[in-house]
């Protein structure tokens, strides 16, 4: 049993807004909450948006409806509402001068809006956006950094009753224009560009190839980000800033059922097209908030930030989540350790952040620079760290743990996905966390973990992740491809949804994910997670991260290789290959060693630091990647390439 890493005081058991919530709801335990949350999901979401603040224009008649089968189950049947109401609009009257959003470029630019200037400038920009052409149902792509006006776009396309598609920052033309193309974009919102690493990124330039590729795209609108002199359209781009001007202050906000589209986001397949999951007023928004408020405690006047891009689920989560809930959003558009290794820090300590995520990823990129970065900085207006993207190792969570929350602040662990809306797993402030783990199911969500039979697995086995109920926050489906959505969810195992990760439940009802249930690596009949590998290879104090799949072995059936990334200053070479192997070895079982250990200078990515396991392996195989349009950093597929040459010569 591994020792638990926090555990809450007087004052979070009573105080939290998941304590004060099991007493609206007049049950006991969090256990109970749960149960009766997974039998009656009606029950638990009608108390769940009442606790989160959501105001209708008309309330529902019927939370749930299942007329049309679980995989398209409805909410809110009756109700009006509109989620820039819910973000913005209902804020005027209690907290109109309090920060809505505060923002910080690369270069060192802040600049802040209220809740009441938010609300103009959105109100003036679907003005703007209505005399461009568009109406109820249009889809807009908004394709920006994490800035003020990204927040304003959203907020601007959903008083209008239109849908955003968020595109990554750092998608290439091609990636872009695949997404506005499927989804039919009229319109598409970007920048001149932003910074990175100090360096000018042109992104207006990307948008232009990816708009020309696009041609349901009419008009391109462009911020003035950095002041940059941009190539030019003339009949087809339009200024920003010019367009917002000319438009009042108010705006009639559409009056919308839960179940109007508000956004689709996309996400990567291995193979194919990638897969637009459809999200609703009543759907996204609310469960991103309700997460936010369970797991994360966030309320009116916290600070929040996540280290994120708009085109990821975990930027709508942010700024849908906290701004429903009456806080501040934090936004940063640079890289995290530029100029120097403490610039998150910096930020926490001059701007007061009170939740900070990140994700794994970012922290192993950070802590070989050493603790004295961190302990330069007065960090103690952070009250809740966050976690997500990929499972933990141990080394970078205790560091996360000890030296930024100072041994003092809950680590929320979170795991869900784009189409869950936010967190399957999580934890919450009212129990104790163990190292790694997920001290509870989100509440609302009913989790189960299932054997090969789909059947229950037994506490220790790791198993499929899968739900047993709806919720609000469950994609509506897949863009004009129903089948799709449904063959990669529900027809795994007959009424539950399989997620495609593996979990498991200790005996003392902590939850792990031990990644992707189609990483999975067997070898000679024992299925093993990446995970496992890698949590042992960045133990070691030369690794600074790694990533292992899956290779066909004759014998064995399936092989692990593991790809090493040094720290700074240590040199790679056979020897030191063959003490990582044996360090497996010694810490996983011989039979488990891995075939190779190959050293490399990055691994394939996403902008949000999420290792891309998939892509390791097709390198390493030769074989056909997939969808490369959310990779950051192609060079490292090369790489993996030329390792692989070189190994077999």
């Amino acid at each position: 049993m591994s020792e638990y890493v926090w555990r809450p005081d007087e004052a979070w058991r009573t105080r939290a807004r998941i304590a004060r919530f099991l007493a609206s709801c007049g049950v006991g335990s969090l256990e109970e909450l749960q149960a009766r949350a997974a039998a009656d999901p009606a029950w638990f979401w009608g108390e769940a948006v009442k606790d989160i603040g959501i105001e209708w224009y008309e309330p529902p008649r019927q939370i749930l409806d299942l007329s049309a089968g679980a995989p398209w189950a409805a909410w809110f049947r009756g109700a009006r509402m509109n989620l820039a109401h819910e973000a913005v609009d209902k804020h005027l009257r209690n907290r109109p001068h309090q920060l809505a959003v505060i923002y910080e470029g690369e270069e060192g630019t802040v600049r802040t809006w209220s809740y009441r200037q938010l609300w103009a400038e959105s109100n003036r920009l679907a003005g703007a956006l209505r005399a461009l052409g568009v109406a109820k149902g249009d889809r807009v792509g908004i394709m920006l950094p994490l800035i003020p006006e990204a927040v304003a776009a959203m907020m601007a396309v959903a008083r209008l009753g239109a849908i955003f598609t968020p595109i990554f920052s750092g998608f290439a033309p091609a990636a872009a224009a695949s997404r506005l193309a499927d989804c039919e974009a009229k319109l598409l919102i970007t920048a001149d560009g932003f910074y990175r690493r100090g360096r000018l990124v042109n992104l207006k330039a990307v948008a232009d190839e990816a708009a020309a590729q696009a041609p349901s795209v009419r008009n391109v609108l462009v911020v003035r980000r950095t002041g940059a002199a941009v190539g030019w359209t003339p009949g087809r781009d339009l200024w920003y800033h010019e367009q917002v001007a000319a438009q009042p202050a108010r705006f009639e906000t559409a009056r919308m059922d839960p179940e109007d589209p508000c956004m689709i986001i996309y996400t990567s397949g291995t193979t194919g097209r990638p897969k637009g999951a459809v999200h609703v007023h009543g759907g996204f928004p609310l469960k991103a908030a309700q997460d936010m408020a369970h797991c994360f405690d966030v309320g009116p006047g916290d600070l929040v930030m996540w280290f994120t891009d708009l085109g990821w689920m975990m930027g709508p989560w942010l700024i849908y989540g906290g701004l429903i809930l009456g806080a501040t959003v934090f936004l940063y558009d640079g890289a995290p350790d530029h100029p120097a290794p403490d610039r998150l820090w910096d930020m926490v300590e001059r701007h007061g952040i009170t939740h900070l995520g990140l994700s794994p990823t970012v922290i192993r990129a950070l802590a070989p620079a050493g603790t004295d970065w961190v302990a330069r900085h007065d960090l103690s207006s952070l009250r809740v760290l966050g976690g997500t993207g990929e499972p933990w190792n141990p080394e970078p969570y205790r560091w996360f743990v000890e030296h930024v929350g100072g041994g003092r602040c809950p680590m929320i662990n979170y795991s869900g996905g784009t189409e869950i809306s936010g967190g399957i797993l999580g934890c919450v402030p009212i129990r104790p966390i163990k190292e790694c783990s997920f001290n509870a199911v989100v509440p609302g969500m009913a989790a189960t973990v299932l054997d090969e039979r789909g059947q229950p697995a037994p506490p220790g086995q790791v198993g499929e992740l899968a739900l047993t109920a709806p919720w609000p926050g469950m994609t509506r489906g897949f863009w004009r491809d129903p089948d799709r959505y449904l063959e990669t969810y529900w027809r795994r195992f007959e009424g539950f949804w399989v997620h495609g990760d593996w979990a498991s439940v200790d005996a003392e009802g902590f939850w792990y994910i031990h990644g992707r249930s189609d990483d999975t690596i067997n070898v000679a009949g024992k299925r093993v997670g990446p995970a496992e590998y890698e949590s042992v290879l960045v133990s070691d104090p030369r690794v600074q991260e790694a990533a292992t799949v899956g290779v066909p072995h004759p014998v064995k059936g399936t092989a692990p290789v593991c790809f090493v990334v040094l720290r700074p200053g240590v040199t790679p070479g056979p020897g030191l290959a063959d003490e990582l192997r044996e360090r497996v070895a010694r810490e996983m079982g011989r039979p488990l060693v891995p075939e190779a250990v190959l050293f490399v200078g990055s691994l394939p990515k996403t902008r949000n630091a999420k290792i891309m396991r998939r892509v390791v392996r097709a390198a390493y195989l030769g074989e056909d990647p997939g969808d490369l349009s959310a990779l950051e950093n192609p060079e490292a597929v090369a790489e993996i390439q030329r390792v692989r040459a070189a190994q077999s010569g």
